[in-house]
């Protein structure tokens, strides 16, 4: 009797050495498995949209951007500079350069974006698109 309690055992803790080894395996195999850059589903959506920045001063005059030559590659059509409002205490306005981009397919004209005075005395800022 004390040979097959002894044998049982022995059955018994290679069954969980088993058991343990297929689920480290199945643990690595799934760690390792990803998905395609193709099927992995974009963030969602906010449900909500933010309101336009808004700044409680007129911005500073434009730049007047020097625009250089357009990269070769393929059409690219220049957006220009305008100022970004950051609220910060001394300089609440930070430029932001104008640069080149390639047009959204069947896309050829970028109206650029724009500060708008608004009845409440603040001002909002329009987000430029194409057209």
């Amino acid at each position: 009797m004390g040979t097959s309690r002894t044998v049982a055992g022995r059955v018994t803790v290679l069954g969980v050495l088993a058991l343990s080894a297929c689920a480290t395996e199945a643990v690595t195999t799934s760690a390792v498995t990803r998905a395609s850059p193709a099927t992995v589903a974009p963030p969602p959506r906010p449900s909500v949209e933010l309101p336009p920045p808004t700044a409680p001063m007129q911005p500073p005059p434009v730049h007047a951007d020097l625009v250089p030559p357009p990269p070769g590659g393929g059409p690219m059509v220049w957006q220009p500079g305008h100022w970004d409002y950051t609220g910060r205490a001394g300089d609440p306005w930070a430029w932001h350069d104008g640069h080149y981009v390639p047009p959204p397919q069947g896309e050829t004209t970028w109206v650029p974006g724009r500060w708008s005075h608004v009845p409440n005395g603040s001002w909002v800022w329009i987000d430029g698109h194409w057209a």
